[in-house]
């Protein structure tokens, strides 16, 4: 049995990438997409169609060429969310622009608009994960779409007070970004490789599992941003695991048993009290993690950064049906 299949025993594997044929190919649960991954797509012949289609559609939309290259981003969004979902059971994340992400109501209004547009496109919000940053406004945003049935996947979560935060706000999924956690504490260290059972991302991810399942939240874990075969191995057991199409072909070449390292039942023996915490707390908490503020800030200017290339790209795109 080759580690791929054996992980799939025990975690839902998600496939992190917006190449449709990568995703058919390692045939994962769900998918994750985020602009970097869709510009990257985008350039590819094989969804040149999507491109356009997203383009004309984008062109009727009145307004300036900015604001047409804001509705062609949502539509290549959700047409690329609607192809993968024709290869996957279950459920494509979509993400809300980065730049919103101190923004509670313009987080709501971009998520109902996405919802609506996979609806319009006769995809029900059941098989869609709304993707945003792991901040008080984004959590507090999550809260409320959470109930209306608008499901959400809270990223960019580096510390554990937005873990506790995200639980507690009922809010579907939360993706901790265990290889950007990794990067941090191994630049600490002079570059030093860190031993494996000392990674602190693995550890991040273990402690948040254990804290979920132990109080008995419904909050699903997703560890994400890996580095290595390794980091994808120790946390056997979580309920989802995002990978790469590279480190998806690793675990599908590699013949070796796999145990389950995360599990419900060991979760209930795990230290700590559980928390409960309001606006102030969650600020302190979470500044008090030097890791989790620089990785947060840094983290939504780099996707901010990928979504003005992707919005370059689709300026371009609406200049040359426009002539």
């Amino acid at each position: 049995m080759t580690l791929l299949e054996s992980l799939k025993q025990y975690t839902t594997v998600v496939a992190d990438t917006g190449d449709i044929e990568a995703i058919a190919q390692y045939r994962p649960q769900d998918a994750t997409t985020n602009p970097s991954l869709l510009y990257h797509a985008a350039q590819m012949p094989s969804y040149r169609r999507l491109v356009d289609a997203a383009a004309d559609l984008a062109i009727k939309h009145d307004g300036a060429h900015g604001e047409m290259a804001e509705e062609l981003i949502d539509r290549l969004f959700v047409l690329f969310g609607c192809e993968i979902l024709k290869v996957i059971p279950g459920r494509v994340s979509t993400e809300v622009a980065a730049r919103l992400s101190f923004d509670t109501e313009g987080t709501i209004t971009k998520a109902r608009k996405l919802i609506s547009l996979y609806e319009a496109n006769g995809v029900p919000r059941e098989h869609v994960l709304i993707k945003i940053a792991s901040t008080w406004e984004g959590i507090r945003a999550a809260e409320r779409l959470e109930n209306e049935g608008i499901h959400c996947n809270l990223t960019l979560l580096f510390s554990f007070a937005q873990a506790v935060a995200c639980a507690e706000a009922k809010v579907t999924l939360i993706s901790p970004f265990v290889g950007r956690i990794y990067d941090w504490h191994k630049n600490q260290r002079g570059g030093t490789e860190i031993p494996p059972d000392e990674d602190p991302g693995v550890a991040s991810v273990t402690r948040i599992y254990n804290y979920y399942k132990k109080f008995d939240y419904k909050t699903q874990v997703m560890g994400a941003s890996f580095r290595n075969v390794n980091q994808i191995v120790r946390l056997a057991g979580s309920d989802l695991l995002t990978i790469s199409p590279e480190l998806l072909e690793q675990l599908e070449r590699t013949q070796a048993p796999l145990d389950r390292k995360l599990d419900p039942v060991t979760a209930e023996s795990s230290p700590g009290d559980r928390l409960h915490l309001d606006e102030k707390t969650f600020r302190w908490m979470h500044n008090e993690d030097a890791m989790a503020t620089e990785k947060l800030a840094e983290g939504i200017r780099k996707f901010h950064s990928d979504a003005r290339k992707l919005q370059e790209y689709a300026l371009s795109q609406v200049a040359m049906k426009a002539r």
